[in-house]
């Protein structure tokens, strides 16, 4: 019987803390993340059972998705219930230990993005928060997964977690990216071609040269959007330039450590002749810049491609049906060309300075299309700070983007950021459902550089016609 292991089987074999049955293991948990709207409950009933958190230390607490963005110097939460979730949150951290980056710490932002930027997420790891886009620090070959409230409860008692074994999954994507395209396109093709359940109940593995050549905050992006397949993990295994991010970025790994940590890395990767339950193979070479045109991430097309006809009969008729009637974008139709009002670059997928650079360069010394309100939306206050010194934040501003405080922001309908009925948007998010950004609004999902282009003609553009591609 072959002894061989995939990346993920190791991971969750050295977090094993006991099995419980063929399916089940009680899993050590390194990281724990917390934000204000998944905790509330969880410190609520393990204070009515009045228990303590186990390891306060190994805990970090963000105020993110309520927090409002308006370029305020202090930000104040003027929705009753909102501010009541970030001040519950902090009180519950104060009470237990537990770090947290608050509403007006210059260092606050989203979770996805802060972590990783501070060097709290390394190879080998397991993290896990109240947040299904966990899975992008696989990107740093850490297993990042969400957790309901329940869960979180148990985590904060414990620093454990009662966990359902995922199945195998390896997608390897070789060649290289055509110019004009990025890892957003990448995985908006990959997850239209597999279908948004065609990952449900895996963990998925990247792999191929095409991963291999990404940047992380590229990888951050891929493994961030393949819960929008269904996946219940992503995972990269870690490679020189993943551990030099690390390095950079965790000051507290240095001599016995540094070695220490280089030989435990070293050995996550799937072993050659390792079994993966599902395998897919694509080319890089087909990736073309992508847009969502329905209301769920795999209803993607190529930007010269036109919106595919119905299937038959059935359910994913009705779906797409569905799709087309709150879009208003028929079978037969072409994204280009399609006006917007409104155009949002920031979220846990595409809020890094990679990002944002890639929006300048689009920009240049172009304006922001009459009749369209564009928003930038740094992911942290790190990021935030850096797009200003670069003179990022000064173009963007003087072409007509707003340059907001960081969180979560338009990414989701939670906070003051909220888009009208029938606006039509073009964002870096990663979720494009009926109402996510505001009842009645349209989403369009597509990379920085596309949504950049957007803003600047006013209607969604082949980025690779205006001459400027990141």
């Amino acid at each position: 019987m072959s002894t061989a292991q995939t990346l993920y089987r190791k991971l969750v074999q050295s977090h094993t803390v006991s099995v419980l049955d063929a399916q089940t293991v009680l899993l050590f948990c390194d990281l724990h993340l917390m934000n204000e709207y998944t905790s509330p409950q969880a410190f609520a009933g393990l204070h009515d059972k009045q228990r303590g958190v186990a390891m306060p230390g190994q805990n970090v607490a963000v105020v993110s998705h309520i927090i409002p963005t308006h370029a305020v110097e202090l930000r104040v939460i003027n929705d009753p219930p909102s501010a009541l979730q970030a001040s519950n949150l902090k009180r519950n951290c104060e009470r237990h230990g537990i770090p947290l980056f608050d509403t007006n710490d210059r260092l606050q932002g989203i979770e996805h993005v802060v972590a990783p930027e501070h060097g709290m997420v390394r190879p080998g790891m397991v993290i896990i928060c109240g947040d299904s886009h966990t899975t992008t620090y696989g990107a740093l070959g850490a297993l990042g997964f969400g957790i309901g409230t329940s869960e979180v409860e148990h985590v904060l008692a414990t620093q454990t977690l009662v966990y359902r074994l995922a199945q195998d999954m390896r997608i390897r994507v070789d060649g290289v990216l055509p110019p004009g395209t990025t890892a957003k396109d990448l995985v908006l093709m990959l997850i239209s071609r597999i279908g948004a359940q065609g990952a449900r109940g895996f963990v998925v593995e990247f792999c191929g040269s095409a991963i291999s050549a990404l940047s992380i905050e590229a990888r951050f992006t891929l493994c961030n959007m393949a819960v929008e397949a269904g996946a219940r993990g992503a995972l990269i295994a870690p490679d020189a330039q993943a551990i030099a991010y690390v390095l950079q970025r965790a000051p507290d790994i240095r001599a016995a450590w540094h070695s220490a940590a280089l030989a435990a890395w070293a050995g996550l990767q799937s072993d050659a002749a390792a079994h993966f339950d599902v395998e897919h193979v694509f080319d890089a070479s087909e990736v073309a810049p992508f847009v969502t045109w329905g209301t769920s991430p795999d209803q993607a097309i190529a930007i010269d491609a036109t919106v595919p006809n119905w299937a038959a009969d059935g359910p994913e008729r009705e779906s797409t049906e569905r799709a087309s009637q709150y879009t208003g974008v028929a079978p037969g139709a072409t994204l280009q060309g399609l006006a917007v009002q409104h155009v949002f670059i920031g979220s846990c997928t595409n809020g890094r300075i990679e990002d944002l650079r890639a929006v300048a360069a689009v920009v240049g010394s172009r304006k922001v299309a009459a009749g369209v309100r564009a928003m930038v939306v740094p992911g942290s206050g790190a990021v935030k700070q850096q797009a200003e010194a670069e003179g990022i934040a000064a173009l963007l501003q003087a072409a007509g983007f707003e340059w907001r405080q960081p969180g979560c922001s338009m990414c989701l309908a939670m906070n003051d950021d909220v888009l009208a009925a029938g606006v039509r948007c073009a964002s870096t998010t990663n979720r494009n459902f009926e109402g996510r950004q505001g009842r009645g609004a349209i989403t369009h999902l597509m990379s920085p550089a596309m949504a950049a282009a957007a803003a600047v003609t006013g209607h969604i553009t082949d980025v690779r016609t205006l001459g400027a591609t990141p």
